[in-house]
């Protein structure tokens, strides 16, 4: 698993940045791209709202609500790493969909105000973290992926940052800052790294070098990070890369 951001943090006796400072400039991170998406959505009509965004069958409410109740789901799991006991983050995937379906009929004006108040209610759980301890407490995403807590920043902010491209409001993949791009395509081939359907890879840029899947013989595909999490995550295709040659990836 990718470590969070290091920049200007003190390093350790080895020369890395500690952990408290990884986990410190993580959040911070995540905090100036959830401004950003805010920032990019306030001004976006009712009517644009209802558009479509950039996910197949989805309007840009949709995308919005999903990312208004993943923070909930995330809230969920930093309570259960604080206190001990188990939440999953959603109830059903049921409840999940008719959530969604039923929040992206919403106004501008609510969809704004629910991406805002979840955020910032799951920025107050992660200050709870930092103050009960519990970092290190193992939650389960949905999906079955079990993960220590202290993930579940970066974890957010690959799902803020995507989705910000999704909802097609200005944010394309070239706006993400190269360091960001290296740590969420870290993240997401660790995500990948075992799907018996995905195809073996090889991804190398210029500051980093993953392998996901398992399936056939090893492909090595090139090209900056942000491109390689834009292909791997299917959110562009693989024109701005070598040695793609038109694969058509599984769903992310």
């Amino acid at each position: 698993m990718p470590d969070a951001p290091t920049a200007d943090q003190p390093p350790d006796q080895e020369g890395r940045p500690d952990q408290q400072g990884q986990l410190a400039g993580l959040r911070a991170e995540l905090v100036e791209a959830t401004g950003r998406l805010l920032g990019d959505t306030i001004t976006v009509t009712d009517e644009d709202w209802r558009g479509p965004s950039r996910l197949p069958g989805w309007s840009r409410g949709h995308v919005a609500t999903h990312i208004a109740r993943q923070a909930d789901g995330l809230s969920r799991l930093v309570d259960w790493a604080r206190t001990g006991r188990r939440q999953e983050m959603y109830g059903s995937p049921e409840q999940r969909e008719s959530e969604i379906e039923a929040g992206a009929l919403r106004s501008g004006l609510e969809l704004q105000e629910d991406l805002d108040a979840t955020a910032g209610r799951l920025d107050g759980g992660f200050d709870q973290l930092d103050t009960d301890g519990g970092w290190d407490a193992v939650v389960t995403l949905r999906g079955g992926l079990q993960t220590p807590a202290r993930m579940l920043p970066l974890a957010r902010l690959l799902e803020v940052v995507l989705h910000h491209v999704d909802l097609d409001t200005g944010f394309t993949l070239d706006d993400v800052r190269p360091a960001t791009a290296d740590w969420l395509l870290e993240l997401s081939a660790f995500r990948l790294r075992e799907r018996d359907e995905f195809p073996r890879l090889e991804l190398v840029s210029d500051t980093t070098s993953l392998t996901v899947g398992s399936s056939g013989e090893t492909r090595t595909v090139r090209g900056r990070s942000a491109d390689l999490l834009g292909w791997l995550t299917g959110r562009c295709d693989d024109s701005a890369l070598t040695g793609g040659d038109g694969l058509r990836l599984p769903a992310f």
